[in-house]
């Protein structure tokens, strides 16, 4: 019995490790570090997971999440969540309606396991905390789904916990209680700390005497992140452990003005060859002669969209970091679709075009309409 309960918590801690993220990267919107330390040998592994996942126009999408319960099916149902999160962030949702749909999803993977006939996996319990940062306007918008709060670092070293309304945890189907997002402004070179409940809450110790000890450890702005994350871990009292503990911290960057360019165009089809000429010239103060032809044909392309398809004044947005981003919004709810156009067919090849030429693109909502986007690689030498 011992060497098979043994060997039932290696495995789940092997598949647990290979679910979560091998590699971190915050691209240029923040410097990421994390620590893992799994629940003692009497409790067995958890469902803790986290993730730093790249988003549109060098933003940045920072998750950490919980599965309540130990054992193989808890890193499981971990790994059906990350899954789904990185799905969700794909299409650009906000934080509170992405854990609506990671709540929705909850309660269909808990049904189908209800009905299953093997063993249960279900979700109820789960908590998840999403936030999604933009180095361009130094906000984070964060939501919980019955996570504990993030702790926010500012560069003098002072420590907060934001009032961030709790919402309810994963799969327990409380519609009457809405997530919420909550927008922040953080100066340059703030820390976010998120974490799992087992760094908080101990045998001995109650979470505030946790969020406290938490606190006390964060405050030192100065340190590496690996550092910062050790002195945190070093302070967990020794043979506490009864859960999974996860901390992910996050030290936010800020892109220069040189680096973001905006106009905002009339809905005017005649502006099409000004926006093409904008870009153009942008693209020389730049030094990026190479990418010229092909980011004139996207701007081209979204802008003629915009006209056709959208609404109200149009804007167009040039973002050079790590790649160069070209983003045009219109006031228009109405989703772009990439279509296959027929050879008898006069139009309809816009996006297919922009998808041939961009390395990644895609539409996400705004509070005022829509922004379609589009990213091309950079050579080495122009990176920045």
């Amino acid at each position: 019995m011992a060497n098979r309960y043994t060997r039932e918590r290696t495995a789940a801690l092997a598949l647990q490790r290979n679910l979560l993220p091998q590699r971190l990267s915050g691209g240029c919107a923040v410097e990421v570090a994390s620590r893992y330390l799994p629940a003692d040998i009497h409790r067995g592994v958890g469902g803790d997971w986290f993730d730093v996942i790249p988003l549109s126009g060098a933003r940045v999408a920072l998750v950490v999440g919980d599965v309540v319960g130990h054992g193989i099916n808890a890193a499981a149902t971990m790994g059906r969540l990350r899954t789904a999160v990185h799905a969700f962030a794909d299409l650009d949702l906000p934080p509170d309606e992405l854990l609506a749909h990671l709540d929705d999803l909850a309660i269909r993977l808990t049904e189908e396991d209800t009905d299953a006939k093997g063993p249960a996996t279900a979700v109820v319990g789960a908590t998840c905390l999403y936030a999604v940062y933009d180095p361009v306007t130094r906000r984070c918008t964060m939501a919980r789904a019955g996570h504990p709060p993030p702790a926010i670092i500012d560069p003098h070293g002072q420590v907060a916990f934001p009032d961030l309304p709790a919402g309810t945890p994963l799969g327990l189907g409380l519609t009457s209680f809405p997530f919420e997002s909550v927008e922040l402004e953080l100066p340059e070179g703030s820390t976010l700390a998120f974490y799992t409940d087992g760094l908080v809450e101990t045998r001995d110790q109650d979470i505030d005497t946790g969020m406290h000890r938490l606190a006390n450890a964060l405050a030192h702005p100065r340190l590496p992140l690996e550092d910062l994350g050790s002195a945190v871990l070093d302070t967990l009292p020794i043979g506490a452990t009864c859960d999974d503990v996860t901390l992910l911290l996050a030290r936010t960057r800020t892109l220069s003005p040189e680096q973001v360019v905006s106009w905002d165009l009339p809905s005017d089809p005649a502006v099409v060859s000004e926006a093409r000429s904008l870009t153009l010239g942008q693209l020389t103060k730049w030094g990026l002669p190479d990418l010229a032809t092909t980011t004139e044909l996207i701007v081209s392309e979204l802008v003629t969209n915009a006209i056709r398809h959208g609404t109200g004044p149009i804007r167009l947005r040039l973002i050079r970091h790590q790649v160069l981003t070209c983003e045009v919004s219109d006031t228009s709810n109405s989703l772009t679709r990439l279509r296959h156009a027929r050879t008898t067919d006069e139009g309809g090849r816009g996006l297919f075009l922009v998808a041939q030429l961009s390395h990644r693109r895609g539409t996400r909502y705004t509070p005022d309409g829509k922004t379609v986007w589009a990213e091309q690689e950079l050579t080495p030498a122009v990176e920045q």
